[in-house]
């Protein structure tokens, strides 16, 4: 047995065990907000159906670019770990807001399941808040620079 390849190999393994679980934070706020992402993004080619979603709810077309706009760019901030409590504070409320408004006619057990997955990703987000982004993002950058 060649103890330099075992002495290697165990380096390699603490290395990943290191990093596993960093990466795994990254692709948890990836999958958090892809959602966000690709709905933002289909808003800008469904643009009118989506405002006359919202009209049809009693919420003035005029605020769909500002849903767009935080939707792409709050998604992006939270992928790339900038103001990720503060970003992941209002994507909380963005989506409680969301469930109250969209979702709560709970005679429809589909609205009723999109109201408990908003509460869900709330809590998310709420968890992301207090815990912060992990190593691999900006705000861990900044902080050890």
């Amino acid at each position: 047995m060649n103890t330099n390849n075992s002495v290697l190999n165990t380096r390699s393994l603490l290395s990943t065990a290191k990093t596993f679980p960093h990466s795994i934070e990254l692709l948890g706020r990836v999958f958090l907000v892809a959602m966000y992402l690709i709905s933002g993004l289909g808003k800008l080619s469904a643009y009118d159906q989506t405002a006359g979603y919202m009209e049809a709810y009693g919420l003035p077309s005029v605020l769909l670019p500002l849903v767009i706009g935080f939707e792409i760019l709050a998604s992006i901030a939270i992928i790339i770990g900038w103001k990720v409590r503060e970003v992941s504070f209002l994507l909380a409320g963005f989506t409680l807001v969301s469930a109250l408004v969209f979702h709560t006619d709970f005679a429809d057990q589909m609205q009723m399941v999109m109201f408990l997955k908003n509460l869900s990703i709330a809590g998310a987000f709420l968890l992301l808040f207090v815990n912060g982004p992990g190593k691999f993002s900006l705000d861990a950058r900044k902080k050890s620079l």
